[in-house]
């Protein structure tokens, strides 16, 4: 049997021929050998069982060659400390949307001052959104809409291993919430063009609902700031996540629907504008 620095060593080899990220050789090398990164460096002159190693490199086979996200392949991903189950039914959630988390937190410190407040969470995919901020604040009550009933079948499944009480609503943006009154609503919504390119590890394997956001990036921005205010408090905020070009005009868009509202735009890790908020009353 070879030992984890050969198998490691040869799948690298064959994700740089394919350009591939070595790292995510060396993520699926630990899931599959069910081992920390220090585990695996005091264990790598060690044999790697047959069984361990035939469920590695078909692994890494699927994401060198058919794209696989590897998040999809070992059927996980770490979200603000969270541990969240996500397959292809779901948009894997990425490092920025923990920023969004982490501001939405700082603006309701700001804004409610620890009171009790209801959210919403509006196209919660995975539910990490609204999964997160219901573990990190006890104060809010949140509830998630989401159109597929697949995606909201994962966000269930997240919030029950996580143990985040959590209301999900089948729905098509603010169709299910018609009749209630929220302080806050969050979303990140498909934002992306249609007829963009996109790499070959996102397209044809994160479902298309889930990505595509209209010709401009800006369909579902417009329907739930058309008719948000119908359901949010006099004093409320909303925060979305967005193309990192696209703040100006999601501003402009937000200024129509509430014209008194307070609007600023945020900067992620890399400098670049991806989180809006409206800060009303």
């Amino acid at each position: 049997m070879a030992t984890y620095q050969e198998i490691l060593r040869a799948a690298e080899r064959q994700a740089h021929q394919k350009r591939v990220e070595a790292s995510a050789v060396k993520l699926l090398l630990l899931h599959f050998a069910g081992l920390s990164s220090t585990e695996l460096y005091t264990s790598l002159d060690r044999e790697m069982p047959e069984a361990n190693r035939a469920a590695f490199e078909t692994a890494v086979k699927r994401h060198i060659e058919e794209h696989v996200p590897v998040q999809y392949l070992v059927g996980h991903v770490w979200f603000y400390g969270y541990r969240f189950l996500v397959d292809d039914r779901v948009l894997i959630p990425r490092f920025e949307t923990e920023e969004l988390v982490a501001n939405i937190l700082v603006q309701y410190d700001e804004t409610f001052a620890k009171q009790p407040v209801d959210v919403v969470d509006v196209g919660t995919g995975s539910g990490c959104l609204a999964i997160t901020l219901a573990m990190e604040e006890p104060h809010f009550t949140v509830t998630a809409t989401d159109i597929s009933e697949a995606a909201l079948a994962v966000a269930k499944e997240n919030a029950a291993a996580i143990g985040a009480n959590v209301s999900f609503l089948a729905g098509d943006m603010l169709a299910p919430l018609q009749g209630r009154k929220f302080d806050i609503l969050v979303s990140n919504p498909p934002y992306i063009p249609v007829g963009e390119a996109l790499a070959p590890v996102i397209a044809g394997h994160e479902p298309d609902v889930a990505l595509f956001g209209g010709d401009d990036g800006l369909k579902f921005y417009r329907i739930i700031l058309s008719g948000a205010a119908a359901i949010l408090k006099p004093k409320s905020f909303l925060a979305f996540e967005h193309g990192f070009d696209k703040a100006a005009e999601l501003r402009k868009i937000a200024s129509i629907h509430f014209p008194s509202a307070r609007i600023y735009t945020l900067a992620d890790l890399q400098g670049r504008d991806r989180m809006t908020f409206i800060i009303n009353g």
